[in-house]
Formats: structure tokens, C-alpha cells, sequence
């Protein structure tokens, strides 16, 4: 149970990240405004940021890392 619950929560956070790339890199992001209850909106809106923090972090390990390298 408690593992099939961890798949589910890094699944969930994988996604949050897959919409948090595409805002960076188109700049669409979902439309928060048209969900009327004010507390699920909160709650979108505290998944979306944990999917730009998580993000974030990737990007900084990943910089850091020696198996990784810029292209510019």
C-alpha cells in the first residue's frame, strides 16, 4: 500500500513538472482563474509551484553534474 502510494505522488509530481516545462517553454500554464472553489484553486496552484520547485532542482543537479553539459 505505502508503495503503491509513493508511485502515485512521484507520478503526480513527474506531471506537475511536465506542465511546469511546458509553461517555461511556451509560456501556456493551466487556467486557474475558471475553478470557482477558492480552496481548490489554492491547492492547484500549491501543486503547480511544487512542480516548478521540483523543476528547479533538477536543473541545479543536473547543472552540476559531470554526465551533463550546456549547449548554447
Amino acid at each position: 500500500m505505502f508503495g503503491r502510494l509513493t508511485h502515485y505522488a512521484l507520478d503526480a509530481v513527474l506531471i506537475a513538472m511536465v506542465l511546469a516545462g511546458i509553461k517555461r517553454s511556451t509560456g501556456l500554464a493551466p487556467a486557474l482563474a475558471k475553478i470557482k472553489n477558492r480552496d481548490l484553486r489554492a491547492l492547484a496552484s500549491s501543486y503547480l509551484e511544487l512542480g516548478e520547485w521540483a523543476m528547479d532542482f533538477s536543473v541545479v543537479f543536473m547543472g552540476r553534474s559531470s554526465a551533463f553539459q550546456r549547449n548554447r
